[in-house]
Protein backbone atom coordinates (compact mmCIF):
# COMPACT_ATOMS: atom_id res chain seq x y z
CA UNK A 1 0.00 0.00 0.00
CA UNK A 2 1.37 3.61 -1.00
CA UNK A 3 0.45 6.57 1.00
CA UNK A 4 0.79 9.18 -1.77
CA UNK A 5 1.56 12.69 -0.99
CA UNK A 6 -1.52 15.11 -0.53
CA UNK A 7 -2.64 17.55 -2.75
CA UNK A 8 -1.21 20.88 -2.75
CA UNK A 9 -3.82 23.00 -1.55
CA UNK A 10 -4.48 20.39 1.07
CA UNK A 11 -2.59 20.32 4.54
CA UNK A 12 -0.59 17.29 5.04
CA UNK A 13 -0.62 18.08 9.08
CA UNK A 14 -3.64 19.72 10.78
CA UNK A 15 -3.05 20.29 15.15
CA UNK A 16 -5.85 22.21 16.09
CA UNK A 17 -6.25 23.70 20.23
CA UNK A 18 -4.31 21.12 21.29
CA UNK A 19 -3.33 20.34 24.73
CA UNK A 20 -0.95 17.54 26.67
CA UNK A 21 -0.18 16.54 30.13
CA UNK A 22 2.01 14.53 31.76
CA UNK A 23 0.40 13.49 35.11
CA UNK A 24 0.00 16.84 36.97
CA UNK A 25 2.74 18.67 34.45
CA UNK A 26 0.44 20.66 31.31
CA UNK A 27 3.02 20.04 28.66
CA UNK A 28 1.77 22.24 26.19
CA UNK A 29 -2.10 23.75 25.24
CA UNK A 30 -4.09 26.01 22.88
CA UNK A 31 -1.21 24.53 19.66
CA UNK A 32 -2.57 25.20 16.51
CA UNK A 33 -0.60 24.03 13.82
CA UNK A 34 -1.08 23.59 9.93
CA UNK A 35 2.35 22.01 7.98
CA UNK A 36 1.69 22.05 4.16
CA UNK A 37 3.17 19.56 1.50
CA UNK A 38 6.76 20.15 0.90
CA UNK A 39 7.07 22.09 3.78
CA UNK A 40 10.50 21.88 6.76
CA UNK A 41 9.60 22.50 10.23
CA UNK A 42 12.13 21.58 13.06
CA UNK A 43 10.89 21.16 16.58
CA UNK A 44 13.05 22.44 19.49
CA UNK A 45 13.00 23.12 22.91
CA UNK A 46 14.90 21.55 26.13
CA UNK A 47 14.31 17.88 27.39
CA UNK A 48 11.29 17.18 28.81
CA UNK A 49 8.99 19.92 27.08
CA UNK A 50 7.19 17.38 24.75
CA UNK A 51 8.75 17.48 21.34
CA UNK A 52 8.75 13.38 20.93
CA UNK A 53 5.40 13.23 22.51
CA UNK A 54 4.15 15.62 20.22
CA UNK A 55 5.56 13.28 17.26
CA UNK A 56 3.69 9.94 19.49
CA UNK A 57 0.39 12.15 19.29
CA UNK A 58 0.68 12.33 15.45
CA UNK A 59 1.59 8.62 15.07
CA UNK A 60 -1.58 7.80 17.02
CA UNK A 61 0.46 6.49 20.17
CA UNK A 62 -0.23 9.21 22.45
CA UNK A 63 -3.99 10.65 22.82
CA UNK A 64 -3.75 14.30 23.50
CA UNK A 65 -5.78 15.74 26.44
CA UNK A 66 -7.93 17.93 24.57
CA UNK A 67 -7.64 19.03 20.64
CA UNK A 68 -7.94 17.25 17.17
CA UNK A 69 -4.67 16.20 15.11
CA UNK A 70 -5.75 15.06 11.47
CA UNK A 71 -2.93 13.62 8.88
CA UNK A 72 -4.05 14.36 5.41
CA UNK A 73 -7.85 15.54 6.66
CA UNK A 74 -8.12 12.16 8.31
CA UNK A 75 -8.21 11.58 12.11
CA UNK A 76 -4.83 10.27 13.42
CA UNK A 77 -4.41 6.53 13.90
CA UNK A 78 -1.45 3.91 14.24
CA UNK A 79 -0.05 2.32 11.14
CA UNK A 80 -1.28 5.44 8.51
CA UNK A 81 1.49 4.60 5.66
CA UNK A 82 0.69 8.23 4.93
CA UNK A 83 3.52 8.39 7.91
CA UNK A 84 6.86 7.68 7.88
CA UNK A 85 8.73 7.54 10.80
CA UNK A 86 12.99 8.09 11.16
CA UNK A 87 14.31 7.67 15.38
CA UNK A 88 16.81 8.50 16.72
CA UNK A 89 20.78 6.61 15.97
CA UNK A 90 20.67 3.53 18.05
CA UNK A 91 23.57 0.98 17.07
CA UNK A 92 22.17 -2.72 16.98
CA UNK A 93 24.27 -5.83 18.53
CA UNK A 94 27.23 -6.41 16.55
CA UNK A 95 25.32 -10.27 16.19
CA UNK A 96 22.09 -9.16 14.69
CA UNK A 97 22.00 -11.63 12.13
CA UNK A 98 19.45 -9.21 10.12
CA UNK A 99 21.35 -7.64 6.72
CA UNK A 100 20.57 -4.45 5.71
CA UNK A 101 18.13 -4.98 2.78
CA UNK A 102 16.08 -7.42 5.52
CA UNK A 103 16.14 -4.32 8.14
CA UNK A 104 14.60 -2.03 4.51
CA UNK A 105 12.29 -4.77 3.62
CA UNK A 106 10.38 -4.48 7.15
CA UNK A 107 9.45 -1.27 6.26
CA UNK A 108 7.75 -2.81 2.68
CA UNK A 109 6.22 -6.10 3.97
CA UNK A 110 5.21 -4.43 8.01
CA UNK A 111 2.16 -3.03 7.62
CA UNK A 112 0.89 -6.22 6.39
CA UNK A 113 -1.05 -8.50 8.72
CA UNK A 114 0.47 -11.51 10.21
CA UNK A 115 3.58 -12.72 9.73
CA UNK A 116 5.42 -10.43 6.64
CA UNK A 117 5.16 -12.80 3.33
CA UNK A 118 7.49 -11.05 0.69
CA UNK A 119 4.79 -10.13 -2.26
CA UNK A 120 6.45 -10.57 -6.26
CA UNK A 121 8.08 -6.74 -6.61
CA UNK A 122 9.02 -6.62 -3.20
CA UNK A 123 12.80 -7.31 -3.75
CA UNK A 124 12.89 -4.50 -6.77
CA UNK A 125 11.14 -1.84 -4.17
CA UNK A 126 13.54 -2.80 -1.75
CA UNK A 127 16.55 -2.16 -4.24
CA UNK A 128 15.51 1.49 -4.98
CA UNK A 129 15.34 2.11 -1.82
CA UNK A 130 18.26 1.02 -0.92
CA UNK A 131 19.68 2.79 -3.87
CA UNK A 132 17.94 6.24 -2.77
CA UNK A 133 19.39 5.79 0.60
CA UNK A 134 22.88 5.11 -0.49
CA UNK A 135 22.69 2.04 0.60
CA UNK A 136 23.50 -0.46 -2.13
CA UNK A 137 26.14 -1.48 -1.27
CA UNK A 138 26.24 -3.20 2.01
CA UNK A 139 22.72 -4.47 1.55
CA UNK A 140 23.89 -8.14 1.72
CA UNK A 141 26.16 -6.88 5.32
CA UNK A 142 25.10 -8.04 8.50
CA UNK A 143 23.44 -4.71 10.15
CA UNK A 144 25.23 -5.27 13.33
CA UNK A 145 28.51 -4.71 11.61
CA UNK A 146 27.69 -1.73 9.78
CA UNK A 147 28.42 1.81 11.16
CA UNK A 148 25.86 3.48 13.12
CA UNK A 149 26.03 6.34 9.44
CA UNK A 150 24.93 3.25 7.50
CA UNK A 151 22.25 1.64 10.15
CA UNK A 152 20.56 5.14 10.22
CA UNK A 153 20.25 5.26 6.04
CA UNK A 154 18.35 1.62 6.49
CA UNK A 155 16.07 3.62 9.44
CA UNK A 156 15.53 6.10 6.40
CA UNK A 157 14.63 4.01 3.86
CA UNK A 158 12.11 1.96 5.80
CA UNK A 159 10.75 5.00 6.55
CA UNK A 160 10.23 5.93 3.31
CA UNK A 161 8.70 2.70 2.21
CA UNK A 162 5.17 3.83 1.57
CA UNK A 163 6.36 6.61 -0.11
CA UNK A 164 4.72 8.80 2.95
CA UNK A 165 3.12 13.00 2.87
CA UNK A 166 4.63 13.40 6.43
CA UNK A 167 7.95 12.11 7.90
CA UNK A 168 8.67 12.64 11.31
CA UNK A 169 11.85 13.09 12.39
CA UNK A 170 13.03 12.23 16.02
CA UNK A 171 16.57 13.68 16.56
CA UNK A 172 17.51 11.66 13.72
CA UNK A 173 21.29 13.00 13.51
CA UNK A 174 22.04 12.14 17.19
CA UNK A 175 24.96 10.41 17.73
CA UNK A 176 26.10 11.12 13.94
CA UNK A 177 29.18 12.42 12.86
CA UNK A 178 29.23 15.53 10.60
CA UNK A 179 29.40 14.06 7.33
CA UNK A 180 26.61 10.98 8.35
CA UNK A 181 24.76 14.13 9.79
CA UNK A 182 25.07 15.76 6.10
CA UNK A 183 23.99 12.56 4.78
CA UNK A 184 21.14 11.55 6.30
CA UNK A 185 19.87 15.52 5.92
CA UNK A 186 20.66 15.14 2.26
CA UNK A 187 18.19 12.18 1.87
CA UNK A 188 15.24 13.35 4.10
CA UNK A 189 15.61 16.98 2.34
CA UNK A 190 15.60 14.98 -1.14
CA UNK A 191 12.42 13.06 -0.26
CA UNK A 192 10.88 16.51 0.71
CA UNK A 193 11.52 18.26 -2.47
CA UNK A 194 11.05 15.24 -4.78
CA UNK A 195 8.15 14.12 -3.34
CA UNK A 196 6.87 17.17 -1.31
CA UNK A 197 6.73 15.30 1.34
CA UNK A 198 6.52 17.67 4.42
CA UNK A 199 8.45 17.05 7.55
CA UNK A 200 8.56 17.35 11.20
CA UNK A 201 12.27 17.52 12.75
CA UNK A 202 13.11 16.90 16.16
CA UNK A 203 16.81 18.23 16.94
CA UNK A 204 18.07 19.59 19.89
CA UNK A 205 21.08 21.00 17.10
CA UNK A 206 19.90 23.04 14.59
CA UNK A 207 22.97 23.56 12.73
CA UNK A 208 22.68 21.04 9.68
CA UNK A 209 19.26 21.78 9.26
CA UNK A 210 18.52 25.36 9.64
CA UNK A 211 19.35 26.21 6.04
CA UNK A 212 16.45 23.93 4.56
CA UNK A 213 13.83 25.16 7.06
CA UNK A 214 10.81 26.87 6.42
CA UNK A 215 9.63 27.16 10.30
CA UNK A 216 10.17 26.45 14.08
CA UNK A 217 8.09 25.21 16.96
CA UNK A 218 10.06 25.96 19.60
CA UNK A 219 8.06 24.24 22.88
CA UNK A 220 9.18 25.56 26.36
CA UNK A 221 8.00 25.40 29.88
CA UNK A 222 4.22 24.53 28.71
CA UNK A 223 4.50 27.77 26.33
CA UNK A 224 5.55 27.35 22.58
CA UNK A 225 6.33 29.72 19.74
CA UNK A 226 5.93 28.98 15.90
CA UNK A 227 7.70 31.18 13.30
CA UNK A 228 10.47 31.76 10.64
CA UNK A 229 13.94 30.98 12.06
CA UNK A 230 14.70 34.89 12.18
CA UNK A 231 11.37 35.49 14.09
CA UNK A 232 12.22 33.07 16.47
CA UNK A 233 15.44 32.57 17.05
CA UNK A 234 16.23 36.22 18.72
CA UNK A 235 17.09 37.15 22.25
CA UNK A 236 14.16 38.88 23.15
CA UNK A 237 11.82 36.15 22.03
CA UNK A 238 13.41 33.23 23.81
CA UNK A 239 13.91 35.41 27.25
CA UNK A 240 10.11 35.86 26.94
CA UNK A 241 9.19 32.07 26.05
CA UNK A 242 11.29 31.08 29.30
CA UNK A 243 10.48 33.92 31.10
CA UNK A 244 14.41 34.77 32.40
CA UNK A 245 17.35 36.38 30.06
CA UNK A 246 18.31 33.76 27.58
CA UNK A 247 20.83 35.11 25.06
CA UNK A 248 21.05 34.20 21.09
CA UNK A 249 24.69 35.16 20.45
CA UNK A 250 26.89 34.83 17.23
CA UNK A 251 29.84 32.69 17.01
CA UNK A 252 31.31 32.38 14.11
CA UNK A 253 29.37 31.51 11.39
CA UNK A 254 26.88 29.79 14.04
CA UNK A 255 24.11 31.28 16.37
CA UNK A 256 24.10 30.29 20.22
CA UNK A 257 21.77 30.02 22.47
CA UNK A 258 23.20 30.17 26.46
CA UNK A 259 20.73 30.49 29.72
CA UNK A 260 18.29 27.86 29.03
CA UNK A 261 17.21 26.46 32.25
CA UNK A 262 16.67 22.45 32.88
CA UNK A 263 17.58 21.86 29.70
CA UNK A 264 21.66 20.83 28.20
CA UNK A 265 24.20 23.87 28.96
CA UNK A 266 23.53 25.25 25.21
CA UNK A 267 22.08 24.56 22.06
CA UNK A 268 23.93 25.97 18.63
CA UNK A 269 22.24 27.52 16.08
CA UNK A 270 24.10 27.46 12.83
CA UNK A 271 23.67 31.05 10.44
CA UNK A 272 21.75 30.85 7.32
CA UNK A 273 20.81 32.68 4.38
CA UNK A 274 18.09 34.88 6.16
CA UNK A 275 20.44 36.26 8.01
CA UNK A 276 20.99 36.29 12.29
CA UNK A 277 20.07 36.70 15.19
CA UNK A 278 18.72 39.98 16.45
Amino acid sequence: MSGAAAPRDNPVLEISDASLHRGDRELWSGLDLTVEPGEFIAVLGPSGSGKTTLLRSILGLQPLSSGVIKVAGEPVHRGNPRIGYIPQQRSLAPDTSMRARDLVALGVQGSRFGFPIPHRGDRAKVDRLLEAVGASEFAERRVGLLSGGEQQRLRVGQALADEPALLLCDEPLSNLDLANQVAVTDIIDRQRRERDAAVLFVTHDINPILGRVDRILYIAGGRFLLGTPDEVLQTRVLTDLYGTPVFVLRAGDRLVVVGVPDAEPHHDHGDHEHGGAA
